[in-house]
């Protein structure tokens, strides 16, 4: 079998491909876990004779929107990696103009309702993640067999779910920086 020379620029293509296999993986992840949020909502819910039950909504909201969060991090960094890195060497490395090479990444950016979108993404994922949890922990003690212990626990969640909400908005960048 003869040889073969692999190209600076095959080895950028390749590693643009496997990047982007990355994150449309992470993108499918992420995306379910809205669904599965929304799966153990549902079974919470259908439990309403033990509110006790409404104490397992904070962490699993918790785990479920940080992990949401950190995927989504990690898709916003591959593109940032390739629009600030990848694309602008395989663009030099072609000697085409920089804007050329991978122009989706940067075009799709430009969107007059980027922002607004964003702002509402952000709302949504409040919601999913931190309101419903919050709500649950509301009805829990509105329930009124609250003993101590469970009190205590119950204002703990509460102290974490406002914890991920605090990262959902920073990380949104709804007041300046935040996603890239």
């Amino acid at each position: 079998m003869p040889e073969q020379d692999v190209t600076v620029g095959q080895l950028m293509l390749a590693e643009y491909q496997s990047v982007k296999d990355e994150q449309k993986a992470r993108i499918g992840f992420r995306d379910n876990l809205l669904y599965v949020t929304l799966a153990v909502v549902a079974a919470a819910s259908a439990q309403s004779g033990q509110t006790s039950m409404l104490l397992a909504l904070p962490p699993v909201c918790v785990v479920l929107g940080w992990t949401y969060l950190v995927n989504d991090e990690k898709i916003s960094a591959i593109g940032a990696y390739v629009r600030g890195d990848l694309g602008p060497r395989l663009a030099d490395l072609a000697q085409i103009e920089r804007l050329s090479a991978f122009g989706w990444e940067t075009a799709h950016r430009a969107d007059t309702r980027r922002t607004s979108r964003k702002t509402i993404q952000c709302g949504v994922d409040l919601l999913a993640f931190c309101a419903v949890p919050l709500a649950g922990l509301v009805v829990y003690w509105a329930g009124g067999q609250v003993g101590r212990g469970l009190l205590v626990l119950s204002v703990l969640e509460a102290l974490v779910v406002v914890g991920l909400a605090v990262q959902v908005v920073l990380y949104a960048g709804v007041f300046g920086s935040g996603r890239r």
